[in-house]
């Protein structure tokens, strides 16, 4: 499927996957418009996308504010008149015991990864609702289908927005619509810095990994010819499968396989990411 002139919102687009997933997209010729807190990282993203021939904007913008999100998504169609393709990628992790995180590091979490994710979706739902077709694309992690030990507030908030997902794919079934869930794996990018900037947890971890553009390649392939769900490591759906026939033995592996803190923090602060 061509992609030449469509038109991409991305959430979290100045870094990371939604990065990726931008200069990808605009390779194929897909028109983007970035979302994220960090201005100075926007501009950087949108000159490097332009000056390699894509069409890139940047909006300012926080997705734990739903003006934020809707101004973002407005920007697309004033500038492109139209969206075809809605990326609800923004979000960070903390790692700790529940009795170790802050409650407002919880809310944050919930306020970024799902409602971000819900804000987006209330946005461009009723343009692909009204124009009969659209791509709402949400970013979660394999930990949305699988949690992890001492990752509990992040893995709860990824599988909020896969059953979210689920149920938005049943509503929208039979038409052009399409609504798909991508479960990377620990992948390349700021995430593990993030967590150390903001809460002094340097993190290694056994399991597999997968370089950023491997995520973004899936993705674009994704939509391209939509699927529901997407594993850009194919290995790791054998995760979900093996929890769902045996979920305690599925704990010890992950036990044994999980995250480990590599330096214990000396303090925890509110997330900035």
């Amino acid at each position: 499927m061509s992609l030449e002139g469509r038109v991409a919102v991305i959430t979290g687009g100045s870094s990371g996957i939604g990065l990726a997933v931008a200069e990808e997209l605009a390779r194929a010729g897909v028109k983007v418009v970035l979302g994220a807190r960090r201005s100075d990282r926007l501009e950087q993203a949108v000159r490097a996308i332009n000056s390699q021939g894509g069409t890139a904007e940047a909006v300012t913008s926080d997705v734990a504010q739903e003006a934020d999100v809707v101004r973002l998504v407005s920007r697309a169609r004033e500038v492109f008149g139209r969206l075809d393709i809605m990326v609800c990628n923004a979000g960070f992790g903390y790692y700790g015991t529940v009795d170790e995180m802050p409650s407002d590091v919880m809310r944050r979490m919930v306020d970024v990864n799902f409602m971000g994710s819900f804000y987006g979706a209330r946005a461009a739902l009723p343009i692909f609702r009204q124009q009969g077709h659209g791509h709402l694309i949400f970013i979660s992690s394999i930990v949305g289908k699988r949690g992890i030990p001492f990752m509990s507030g992040y893995s709860a908030t990824k599988a909020a927005q896969a059953g979210f997902a689920e149920s938005l794919r049943a509503e929208f079934a039979g038409t052009n619509v399409h609504v798909s869930t991508v479960f990377p794996v620990s992948t390349l990018t700021e995430f593990r810095y993030a967590m150390e900037r903001d809460f002094g947890h340097q993190i290694s971890g056994l399991g597999p990994k997968q370089p950023v553009e491997t995520v973004a390649r899936a993705i674009v392939s994704c939509v391209r010819r939509p699927r529901p769900e997407v594993f850009p490591h194919a290995k790791s759906r054998a995760l979900a499968v093996l929890n769902a026939i045996s979920p305690g033995f599925t704990d010890r592996i992950v036990r044994r396989y999980g995250r480990r803190r590599v330096v214990q923090p000396a303090g925890t602060t509110s997330s900035r990411s």
